[in-house]
Parts: structure tokens; sequence; C-alpha cells
């Protein structure tokens, strides 16, 4: 069945709000295409389309390379300011470029509104996240014991100017710093870090789970950690046994470091080596695991996400493809079924194109990060929808709603950016709107890409 009855129901809602806030209107609007919304049942042929290798069920409406800088990170995050203007905030891969905000009132005309710099060529920031009008950044570097290393909070009242309210370092002798923060309800903030006081078993080890509350943003402050037993010096567990070297040893330490309202007392937390971790943060000074979830061996690691859909007691796990062609492979995206909470089974994993297909390509061909619902009002929420990023293999959207077969109804691989280091397009993040306006980024040159969804 077609969607478009959501978005014709997404347009009257519009009308009737458009006198209201930003903020009531946009709610509003995800609400009447929550009720709307049906899962795919069909879709037309892959067809190719102007100056795009592959665009299927998604139409291209706009392509921008930031003032020059485009390799971005895995941080996208929309706020709608105080004037109206939608801004969507993007971290960067590497230095020089801190993040840059572009404004997407209109997705056919984005504008970059501001781009910061980063105070060390050797730092990164991979990660971002909003909550209202604070904007949380992550900061690692590329060695441990380099500074700065931590996460700064911003005030983003104003998009023009960001101003920072607080710095949290987390550099030491053996951290650097923040990889990834998940900050989505104002109070705290979750991170994957190091710390100066931990001093890891393996030195890919070194960034573990971490909580920090914020509900002072000037003064932030940990109140609690958690760590895979047996990576950390002076633990009484032995340390885990290493994945093949060296190409897939990738270290037994924290990335996505999930939480989500409906169930404030879990965090779901992708672990790398270590796999999928249900964590039960109930008690935030004493986060325990609930189950854990390992592919790996036989596969190959790296664990990166784990999107709990809660109305269905699913959980959409995903990989990340890490090394170039396809040396890695397979790196999927797992479906596991979460009805019994402290025993998650794999049903299925959403089908790749052949990898003959795209590993001689150039870069990485895998999974990597997913549209992840993040509870936002200006954010497109579904659970029967799993739209994500794999690097060649471009954009693709999968219907899940039989979870036992997944089936992809979109696609979409821009060409090669202009000098990209590997000939090859690289898209590393997606976000979905609540005007179901689709944002995707290269890892390397190729900037923003928005879209349209025609499914």
């Amino acid at each position: 069945m077609s969607r478009k009855p959501a978005k014709k129901a997404a347009k009257k809602a519009a009308k009737k709000t458009a006198k209201k806030p930003a903020r009531i209107a946009a709610k509003a609007i995800a609400k009447k295409i929550a009720k709307k919304a049906k899962p795919v049942r069909a879709a037309a042929a892959p067809r190719r389309l102007g100056g795009s290798d592959l665009s299927w069920n998604f139409k291209l409406i706009a392509h921008d390379t930031l003032a020059g800088f485009g390799g971005m990170g895995e941080g996208m995050a929309v706020q709608v300011a105080k004037d109206g203007r939608r801004i969507l905030w993007l971290a960067h891969e590497s230095a020089p470029k801190n993040f840059t905000a572009v404004d997407v009132s209109d997705p056919r005309k984005p504008k970059v509104v501001v781009q910061t710099e980063l105070p060390q060529s050797h730092m990164r920031s991979n990660s971002l996240e909003i909550t209202g009008d604070v904007m949380a950044v992550a900061y690692q570097t590329q060695q441990t014991g380099q500074v700065p290393a931590g996460f700064e909070l911003f005030d983003i009242s104003k998009p023009d100017n960001p101003k920072s309210i607080s710095f949290t370092d987390c550099s030491g002798a053996h951290s650097r710093g923040v990889h990834q923060l998940w900050f989505c309800d104002g109070e705290y903030v979750h991170l994957a870090s190091g710390a100066p006081d931990f001093k890891p078993t393996h030195e890919l080890d070194d960034q573990f789970y971490r909580i920090f509350d914020v509900r002072n943003p000037s003064k932030p402050h940990e109140v609690g950690r958690w760590w895979l037993p047996g990576t950390r010096e002076g633990d009484n567990e032995p340390p885990p046994e290493r994945h093949k070297k060296p190409a897939l040893d990738k270290g037994f330490r924290a990335h996505n470091t999930n939480v989500y309202p409906e169930r404030p007392d879990r965090c779901y937390l992708g672990y790398i080596d270590g796999g999928m971790f249900v964590m039960d943060i109930s008690d935030k000074a004493h986060p325990k695991p609930l189950c854990r979830w390992d592919n790996s061996p036989p596969y190959t690691g790296f664990t990166h996400t784990v999107l709990p859909l809660f109305e269905r007691n699913l959980l959409v796990v995903t990989d990340e493809s890490t090394n170039n062609n396809a040396e890695d492979w397979p790196k999927l995206v797992w479906l596991l079924d979460l009805r019994d909470e402290k025993h998650p089974v794999p049903i299925s994993t959403c089908p790749l194109p052949p990898v003959d297909a795209f590993s001689s390509r150039g870069g990485r061909f895998g999974a990597h990060n997913i549209h992840e619902n993040t509870p936002s009002p200006h954010c497109w929420h579904s659970d029967q929808i799993v739209i994500g990023t794999f690097f060649n293999g471009g954009l693709r959207a999968y219907d899940i709603s039989n979870a036992y077969q997944p089936k992809e109804v979109a696609a979409f691989v821009p060409p090669a950016p202009a000098l990209s280091p590997v000939g090859a397009i690289q898209l590393n993040d997606v976000f979905v709107d609540e005007r179901e306006i689709v944002y995707t980024v290269d890892r390397f040159t190729g900037g923003l890409y928005i879209l349209e969804m025609d499914f």
C-alpha cells in the first residue's frame, strides 16, 4: 500500500496548524503521520536518474558540499529556532571543522548558517545531539593523551552564533575522549568515552559507557559508568579473547548509547567487538547488563547501533563496515526478537545487493548508521521502515512490517563526489525529519544530500 495518504494527512495538518508556534505545529503533523502511515507493500523497479548511479523511490531535491568542507561524521539533528527557521546541525568527520548548521526551512534551497573550527587538528567532533536549544558535541583525539578531549555543551538559541556553555574534560594518558554521545532528555548525556582514571587492558578498549548529569549545564558531572569486565586493569575477570588480527580487531569498547523515553531505565548499548547489551540504568550509579547478544565470531565484529522498536518487541542492530573493499564482509542490519528481554533472538537480516557489485567500487561497503527514531518533535518515527547508510552502497530503505522477511523498498547511490580519496560515495549517516525529508551525508567530500521518499 502507498504512503501517499500519510503525506496528504501531513499537508492537511500543516494548514490547520500554520498559525501555531513551530514546535506545536511539528507535533501535530507528526501525530497525523503516525496515525495514517502504512507499511510499504509494493515498490517500483530501480531506475537511474539525473547524475545518480541509482535512484529508486528516493528523489534527490538538493545537494550541498558545505562550502567545500563536505567530510561529515555521524551526528545529525534538527532544531526549529525561535525565529521559525529549521536548522540541521551536522558533525564533521575530521578537522578542521567542528560542526556546521544548515537552514533547511526550504529543503530544496539549503543554506549554510555557520561553520565552526576545531581548536586542534588532531581532534574530531564525530557526534552531536540536541535537546531544545542546547547541543552536546563529542570530541575525540587521534591518540591517547592528546587534548582537548571530552564533550561540550552549546547554547544554540541563536543558530548563527552558538555559544559554549561548558566543556567536560575526558582526556587522560589512556583516553582519546568521547566518540559518541546521546542527549535527548535535557537531563543526562550518555557517552562512549575514555576517562583519566581508566587504564584498559588493551589499547583498543579505551572507551566505555559513562553517564553525565547535565541538569545544570554549566557544571556537568558523572553519575555512573560501566565497562565490559576484563577490559580494565585490575578487573577480576580475564581480558576478552581478541578478534582476528589485525584487520578485525577493533576493540571491546562502547559505541552507541541509546536511551528512549519509552524506557528511561534502559540503555541500548552497542559495544563494537563485544556485541550489544540491554542495560538496566534504573540506578544510574550502577548500570548493569540484562542481556548480551554477540554475533562475532563467526561474523566480523563491530556492533554499532541498537534501535528498540518498543511496540513490536524488536531490536534493530547494525554492524559497521570498517575495512575497504569489503574485506570485513558481511556487515549487516539484524532484526532481533526481544519478547523475552533477557534472551534476544536473531530472526532476520535486511537484504543487501551482492557484495561483488560493490566490493571493488572504492572505500567501504556494508552497514553503518540507521535513522534512530530520536525522541524529538522534529524527527520522523517508524517501526515499519528502517533507513540506513551503507557507504558505497548508498542509502537503503527496508519494509520490516514482516520482521521475518524484510524487503528492500528504496535505494539511492549518488556518483563519486569530486576529490573523494576512495573514488566512490561513502554515505555515513542519515536523519529523517517529521516532514519526511531525508538528509544523508558523505564521509569525505560529498557533503549533504537532501531527498524525498517516494514510497
